[in-house]
């Protein structure tokens, strides 16, 4: 049986991610077909910021939207006098950490979903007179649904996982934003915690595996229907 303490983090670890993810499919989406088709000026430095977050520390990523979003950031500041929206130390300054951590994994698998299409289906969509909106919702995104997937199940897994970012831009308050792995974390640094930081280790890794077999088991379902 999971203890009070245990619940509590899983229950918020699972909150973030999947709000997290609900904004990062849109998105996603977005700029992953922006990348895969259109050519513009600052594509290559678009494509660029997107995949930041892979090389750089994510303690550098919590700082930077701490400076940004936080109380006194130049963006932060503005939010809170106008909208009344604070992110520093809240549960939501998580859900943005996570979608910044995440957006590389979503956008490189929709990505490569996009650019495995054959573009001559979309091509005689068009010369049948079928509008631009309507060879995307028909055509374009089913085939892309695969990639959508596992992207979804990427970002979810590693918004589950995040720290660094989390931990630098909302700190580790039980309740709030004390997620698994920042649970795990004052475990490892309490003496005597070691059976209970085990316990959540344990847990991180039943989820993770768990969200790997649904996001293949949705990939294969979805291209079987798909006929790929």
């Amino acid at each position: 049986m999971l203890s009070d303490y245990e619940i509590q983090a899983l229950s918020l670890s699972l909150k973030i991610a999947g709000v997290a993810v609900l904004w990062l499919i849109p998105l996603g989406i977005l700029l992953a077909w922006l990348l895969a088709r259109k050519s513009f000026f600052g594509r290559s430095v678009l494509d660029s910021l997107i995949h930041l977050p892979l090389v750089l520390p994510p303690v550098v990523i919590g700082y930077l939207l701490l400076i940004s979003l936080g109380r006194q950031g130049w963006l932060g500041q503005y939010l809170f006098e106008h909208w009344g929206l604070v992110f520093a130390f809240s549960w939501k300054g998580a859900v943005i950490a996570c979608m910044i951590v995440s957006l590389p994994l979503m956008v490189r698998a929709i990505r490569l979903s996009l650019e495995s299409i054959d573009p001559r289906l979309e091509e005689a969509a068009a010369t049948l007179g079928a509008s631009p909106l309507k060879i995307f919702t028909t055509i374009t995104l089913p085939l892309t649904l695969p990639g959508i997937i596992t992207g979804t199940m990427l970002a979810f897994a590693r918004s589950l996982g995040e720290f660094g970012a989390t931990i630098s831009f909302v700190s580790n308050i039980p309740g709030e934003t004390q997620t698994i792995p920042l649970a795990m974390y004052t475990f490892i640094e309490t003496p005597g915690a070691e059976y209970a930081a085990m316990r959540l280790c344990l847990i991180s890794i039943a989820i993770a595996l768990l969200s790997l077999f649904i996001s293949g088991w949705l990939s294969r379902v979805s291209q079987k229907r798909l006929g790929q």
